[in-house]
């Protein structure tokens, strides 16, 4: 046996959004970074290109590495999840269509 055999394989962080996933940076600085700068460039979000929805994506991205940008990440998935069940039943794969009864069917 060799001693990688017991190692775990290296984590990739990754971001997903509906069906899309987007690969992020190994390195925690650089992600840090690069979430920080997606919040700066939302605050600018009245310019061309910019726009505000970089604010929520660079707290996405923040939220691998810091504890409060998590919690407010999984608060957000709790309500929006209350907010709009039908939602997220699609989301997991479980849509309940119900099928009409052979009774009801006249």
């Amino acid at each position: 046996m060799s001693s990688n055999e017991f190692e775990p394989s290296p984590r990739r962080h990754r971001i997903r959004i509906g069906s899309r996933s987007i690969n992020l940076p190994d390195s925690r600085y650089w992600r840090m970074g690069f979430g920080c700068a997606l919040i700066l460039s939302g605050i600018l979000g009245f310019l061309p290109i910019l726009g505000f929805w970089m604010i929520p994506l660079g707290l996405f991205v923040l939220s691998i590495d810091l504890h409060w940008a998590r919690r407010l990440r999984r608060r957000a998935g709790v309500w929006l999840t209350r907010k709009f069940p039908k939602l997220a039943e699609k989301e997991n794969g479980r849509s309940q269509t119900r099928l009409p009864d052979d009774d009801e069917s006249g």
